[in-house]
């Protein structure tokens, strides 16, 4: 199913970087899009919820505070269309969720199987799901955060 439209959304990414070794690239380890500024800055405070058990005290105390006090500016940030990202550090390990505001464009549904013919033999398939008009960064750097 192809939608009539673009749609606005915000793409969410989860990434973790090692802070004791600069040599090693920051790792992708979950995304999301979502279609509304409460979508985005819930996925963020699941996953903050469901980590928080296993944080060190300071780490517990970075989760908590965005949850409860800074949670309400990155909704505000949001509904701007202001990119933010909420960071929580861990032993080594620094783990930072961004949330952008990108334009989703219309492509197949990703849940089908068959896609549209093409009109040329010759043309390359498009992928299926949604496309960003603004792709996604290759890492966090350089997303300001919400304060």
């Amino acid at each position: 199913m192809l939608t009539a439209k673009p749609t606005r959304g915000f793409w969410c990414e989860c990434w973790t970087e090692d802070t004791e070794d600069p040599e090693k690239r920051p790792a992708l380890r979950a995304s999301f899009d979502a279609y509304s500024a409460h979508q985005a800055d819930r996925w963020v405070a699941v996953a903050l919820r469901t980590l928080t058990p296993a944080l060190d005290a300071n780490a517990f105390e970075e989760a908590w505070t965005w949850l409860y006090e800074d949670r309400a500016d990155t909704r505000r940030a949001l509904l701007r269309e202001e990119p933010c990202t909420v960071t929580v550090t861990q032993a080594s390990t620094r783990i930072t969720w961004t949330i952008r505001p990108v334009v989703f464009l219309p492509l197949a549904h990703r849940q089908r199987r068959e896609l549209p013919a093409l009109r040329s033999p010759h043309a390359a398939r498009p992928p299926a799901g949604p496309a960003l008009l603004s792709p996604p960064r290759s890492s966090p750097a350089g997303v300001r955060a919400a304060h």
